[in-house]
């Protein structure tokens, strides 16, 4: 029997609506500054409907204008409602890229609004022969409720939808679904600015309905209606006959679009996850429920030539297949695999060739001679490969001794360099966005399709990475880094365990008394984590000055906060941000415990695909937020010990890395020549702008100019400068005026970045790392500045963090060559963590300084600290 048809018509404003009020528009929005809670939130209400209701056809009905036949006919028809916030109106086009990405339809008719257009749509599909569903948060639709026709009314939430039948409708309001419009009519409407008949309620509107059958029955016979309510009809008559025309649909708008054009059809892949990308949705739940609502599957294109010729191995067949199958040309390879706590394991994996040939082995199934057939093949520089994340893959590969070589792609690298920023580097992912399809099933034959994306993706990221100047950095910076990376997570760092215990156990008293001192300063206990008991207690109880203003009063985050504390003598702000700054290393601790190992070690992960500048990232955890400058961050440090067979921890940094690049790359010849004096660099460039000899230079003075200096390197702006220095932005500017009279070099350098990249799109660091920046063109204010200071920071940031790189192979390349047992351990911003191996304290030494000041040839060359201790902060230097 074949299944009936469903259409599911969805009304656009009042999903979106719904959306942009129930999600905080300041927690949604991309790093260019375009809100995106209205189509985060649509977006995952529409995948939610999708995948629950499975219909066959869809439409998304939106309002064209305010202008429709009812304006016209009642001027006053939702004359009360204000504009949309702009952030709102902001987001309907891009929304409008989301459906059609997604082939979904939206449909509009001028003059007509979005339920006029539901309406004719409801007729004509329950006409057909179709199931009607309609989502909406306005009951007018009810009218349209039929043994065909389903209305899924909101409720409170999202999640929670009434399903509106006949006879739901009968027992709520004890009427039909075609006297519903008649009923509206008596009750009136304040959200369209439909009058109601005063002292006349629902409950008596729904009466004289039930009695009098409709509403002109009871309109003619209005004079058998008595007492009070009687004349208050009378008077209200012409009001009500206006309500009736308004309120009732209209079943045969003239529409762009007929059924056939409602039925479901697979996404446009590639506009799709590039739009999630542009969006930076990162959440892998929501991708995920969106790419499983594609009626197309994420499968192969139409028009394929070949079909995967592909096929599961038995033990023992890998021999026979590298030899039949793998020849010159190069292989893609996939692996499902898993890793956590020092524990790597592999359950599949997949090769796939140029000829369309592909195969699956079950690792822990091999024989030795499958071992020895893949280890070699693996291993021969001769016999190209393309893999996908290859430090993932050496991370599983290295405990069983497989060790890569002959990579020439690396396609999650390549993709990343090509788009630094992306939302997510997932085979899966770019295979939708570049090839059109997601190769994302389960089992063999999804793995097997993967390979092949692999290979393909490979061909296509290695001519792209050609073609703009970036193969160099994949080669000899990020392909190699990988190998260094694995070896660095595999090896992990050893953590005493009691003394993290103790050290949460310090910080939760410490947030206990804050809470007590707090409850003691207010005069009543209240929780501290709590937004909106803060606000009842700052703003309602303390009277304290207002902050900025948020959905839910306002804000009370630690800018507020801060702010608040320079504003008034009491003593609540500083002691709240006590209270957050112990939670946060409560929670830093916390996690730290959760991660150590069965060996005693944490193994951090370093992401090459997540800061957009090229720097590494650290996760699971993350050791790169563990304060330095602080008492208690120390003490977090001083947990971090040389592991079994190591005598010491030594740490290594460089030296003022991101002016030296500044410096190197502006070639202004002031601050080249106070690098070269040999003087401390900030009370020379200090002694230059405020015009007094270097003995002259206060403290305050140094303090603002390496502010200013460093925020350079940062993209600051005055206002950026100002709220560092806690000083006004007009005593801000004048000083990054004078620094900028100084250091013209400087100046004349970020000015020609910025048009650089506003002609070409991009920024490039030494090594030809680009960063495109869209938006540094854009009609929007806010989003074109922002591109501004992330064109002024990318050259340096960027330049910093090859320069990096480079520096932690060159370190060690150089510990190889001495024949060292002594490993890096961790990268930490600038800084290099690494354990000593006794007796090698200073031979390791000369190689950590071999390599990190020989790893790029800057004009002001580069400095690098050095110290050894029995922790990590005891080798602080």
């Amino acid at each position: 029997m074949t299944e009936r048809p469903c259409l599911l018509l969805l009304d656009g404003h009042s999903l979106a609506y719904r959306a942009f009020y129930a999600l905080p528009v300041e927690n949604f929005s991309t790093s260019a500054g375009q809100p995106t809670n209205v189509v985060y939130g649509f977006a995952n209400m529409l995948a939610n409907a999708l995948r629950d209701e499975r219909p066959t056809h869809v439409a998304v009905a939106f309002d064209v204008s305010r202008r429709t036949f009812r304006t016209e006919a009642y001027p006053g028809y939702k004359a009360n409602r204000a504009r949309s916030p702009e952030e709102f109106h902001s987001q309907l086009g891009v929304l409008d890229r989301l459906l059609a990405a997604m082939s979904v339809p939206a449909v509009r008719a001028p003059g007509y609004e979005a339920d006029d257009v539901i309406a004719t749509l409801a007729t004509r599909a329950a006409a057909a022969g179709h199931r009607v569903l309609i989502i909406t948060g306005d009951r007018d639709v009810l009218q349209l409720v039929g043994p065909d026709v389903t209305a899924l009314y909101f409720y409170r939430t999202a999640a929670e939808m009434i399903r509106y039948t006949p006879e739901l409708v009968q027992e709520k309001y004890g009427l039909t679904p075609s006297q519903y419009p008649d009923f509206a009519a008596l009750r009136g409407d304040p959200s369209d600015n439909l009058p109601s008949i005063p002292g006349i309620g629902e409950k008596t509107a729904a009466k004289w309905i039930r009695e009098y059958g409709t509403l002109g029955a009871l309109l003619e016979r209005m004079d058998e209606v008595k007492g009070k309510a009687g004349e208050r009809l009378r008077a209200a008559a012409e009001t009500v006959r206006t309500n009736r025309r308004l309120t009732e649909l209209v079943r045969d708008v003239d529409l762009p679009v007929d059924l056939d054009g409602l039925r479901r059809r697979p996404y446009d892949l590639p506009a799709f996850t590039a739009l999630l990308d542009e969006l930076e949705f990162r959440n892998a739940s929501i991708r995920q429920r969106l790419f499983a609502a594609d009626p197309g599957g994420g499968g192969e294109p139409e028009g394929r030539a070949e079909p995967l010729k592909g096929r599961e191995l038995a033990p023992g067949e890998l021999p026979e297949w590298f030899r039949t199958r793998a020849g010159g040309g190069p292989v893609g390879l996939a692996a499902d695999q898993s890793w956590a706590r020092g524990e790597g394991e592999i359950t599949g994996i997949a090769l796939a060739t140029g000829d369309g040939f592909a195969a699956w082995f079950d690792p822990a199934a091999m024989t030795a001679a499958d071992e020895r057939a893949f280890a070699g093949w693996l291993a021969d520089p001769e016999r190209p490969k393309a893999l996908h994340d290859v430090k993932s893959l050496l991370r599983v590969f290295g405990p069983r001794g497989w060790t890569p070589a002959g990579v020439t792609a690396d396609t999650a690298v390549a993709a990343y360099l090509l788009l630094p920023g992306l939302a997510a580097y997932g085979i899966a992912d770019l295979a939708a966005r570049h090839l059109g399809r997601r190769p994302a099933g389960e089992g063999p034959a999804g793995l097997m399709l993967q390979a092949r994306a692999v290979l393909e993706l490979a061909g296509r990221f290695t001519a792209e990475l050609r073609d703009t100047g970036m193969d160099r950095v994949m080669t000899e910076v990020e392909l190699p880094l990988a190998a260094l990376l694995a070896r660095m997570e595999r090896a992990g760092v050893f953590a005493d365990a009691a003394a993290l215990r103790a050290l949460e156990e310090r910080f939760a008293a410490a947030m206990e008394r804050a809470a007590g001192e707090a409850a003691r300063i207010a005069g009543r206990p209240f929780n501290p984590g709590s937004t909106k008991q803060l606000q009842e207690v700052l703003f309602g109880e303390l009277g304290l000055p207002k902050t900025k203003k948020i959905k839910s009063g306002h804000s009370t985050d630690v800018d507020a906060l801060t702010w608040l504390a320079t504003q008034t003598d009491n003593g609540m702000p500083q002691v709240l941000l006590h209270h957050r700054d112990q939670s946060r290393l409560r929670m830093t601790v916390a996690g730290l415990i959760r991660e150590i190992g069965a060996d005693g070690r944490i193994h951090t992960t370093f992401q090459q695909t997540v800061a957009a500048t090229g720097r590494l990232t650290s996760t699971e955890p993350n050791l790169q937020v563990i304060p330095i400058r602080t008492e208690e961050g120390r003490d977090i440090r001083r947990v971090f010990l040389p592991g079994e067979g190591y005598e010491a921890l030594m740490t290594a940094d460089y030296s003022q890395l991101e002016l030296r690049v500044m410096a190197h790359l502006s070639g202004d010849p002031f601050l080249l020549e106070a690098f070269a004096s040999g003087e401390d660099l900030h009370t020379t460039m200090a002694a230059r702008v405020f015009g007094v000899e270097p003995g002259a230079v206060t403290a305050g003075m140094r303090r603002r100019i390496k502010a200013m200096s460093y925020g350079l390197a940062y993209g600051l702006s005055a206002f950026g400068l100002a709220k560092q220095l806690g000083v006004a932005v007009a005593e801000a500017r004048p000083l990054m005026d004078a620094y900028f009279e100084r250091f013209g070099g400087v100046r004349d350098f970020l000015d020609r970045v910025v048009e650089e990249a506003r002609r070409t799109g991009y920024t490039r660091t030494l090594l030809g790392r680009r960063r495109y920046l869209p938006h540094l063109s854009s009609d929007n204010r806010q989003r074109r500045e922002t591109a501004e200071r992330m064109a002024l920071n990318a050259p340096i940031q960027g330049s910093a963090a090859d320069i990096v790189k480079i520096a932690m192979l060159r370190v060690d390349e150089a510990i190889a060559a001495a024949g060292l047992r002594s490993r890096l351990l961790l990268q930490v911003h600038d800084e290099f963590v690494l354990e000593v191996a006794p007796g090698e304290r200073a031979a390791l030494e000369d190689a950590v300084r071999t390599g990190m000041t020989g790893a790029y040839p800057l004009s002001v060359g580069l400095e690098v600290a050095v110290g050894t201790g029995a922790d990590w902060n005891a080798a602080a230097h």
